[in-house]
């Protein structure tokens, strides 16, 4: 058994001015480039109506001034997000049907530029700093009548077009559920269900695997040979520090993630992962914290 360390504290790092606290999140995210955009709304939309509705996204970059994108028309019922390398946005609908361009990606002044699918069951869509999109799949989608969905993992361009999809290899199996997926600058990792293992995935798509004893972990950072885990199982706020070798995952310690004012994270949380960074936003709150495992 690895050894305890003391607790950590996130550090605080963005906040949704106070002007927009009346607005309900529909969404909120960090981009490639360290920027938070909160996805608004005046209500939340009826799961069970398809009518369009107007949106606000309210961005803060690090250290900056807020800006707004007003977006029109969007047809999200269960929203997923990004900003896109152009000053745009890809905003998708979690579930989707057969055939159904559930994809829209604005431009910078707000409107409707095209749609397109990426399949059903979206977990996460994170877009990288070239401006491709990555979206990994739960498991209704893997193992729904989708085609789009079943690797459990693939990358798009913001035009619609297939880039690329996870196929199982020699040391590593088929995708059944993406459990963690991180977008760094130079790589982008997964932890996918059913064994766990710690996938990286390079320029040339070739798949690298390390067995892994860290078991159902929803996010995870990287930096250098160093990786750390939030939430194994039945542990939300459990932080294990693993150390990376060429085919493996090590465990060196673990603890706990504490917010910022040293309260208990809870279990309810978003997370974004970015190389060797986990945003967390808990749900009772439009505020994101950051652990960076590149300065501790």
């Amino acid at each position: 058994m690895s050894p305890d360390r003391p607790a950590t504290r996130l550090a605080p790092y963005a906040r949704l001015p106070r002007v927009y606290r009346d607005r309900h999140v529909l969404h909120s995210t960090v981009d490639a480039y360290g920027r938070v955009h909160w996805l608004l709304t005046e209500r939340p939309p009826d799961p069970l109506r398809e009518n369009p509705y107007d949106a606000l996204v309210v961005t803060v970059e690090e250290g900056g001034r807020p800006y707004e994108t007003q977006l029109s028309a969007v047809r999200a019922r269960f929203a997923r997000f990004d900003a896109l390398a152009d000053g745009g946005f890809v905003l998708a609908n979690a579930r989707s049907r057969r055939g159904e361009e559930h994809v829209q990606v604005f431009d910078v002044l707000g409107r409707t530029s095209h749609t397109f699918r990426v399949g059903d069951a979206i977990e996460d869509l994170l877009v990288d700093e070239a401006g491709d999109i990555w979206v990994g799949y739960f498991d209704e989608g893997v193992f729904g009548d989708d085609e789009l969905s079943r690797p459990g993992l693939r990358r798009w361009s913001s035009a619609g077009e297939p880039l690329w999809a996870y196929k199982p290899g020699p040391d590593h199996d088929e995708i059944c559920d993406c459990y963690a997926l991180n977008v760094g600058t130079r790589a982008v990792w997964a932890c996918p269900y059913t064994d766990f293992p710690l996938l990286e995935i390079r320029d040339n798509h070739v798949v690298r695997a390390r067995a892994n004893p860290v078991q159902g972990a929803h996010a995870f950072a990287v930096h250098a040979d160093r990786v750390v885990f939030l939430g194994p199982y039945g542990e939300p706020d459990r932080i294990v520090d693993c150390r990376l070798t060429e085919k493996t995952v090590e465990q060196v310690a673990h603890g706990r993630l504490l917010r910022p004012d040293g309260g208990d994270l809870g279990s309810h949380h978003r997370i974004v992962c970015r190389g060797p960074r986990l945003y967390v936003r808990n749900e009772s709150s439009s505020d994101w914290a950051v652990l960076d495992i590149s300065v501790i």
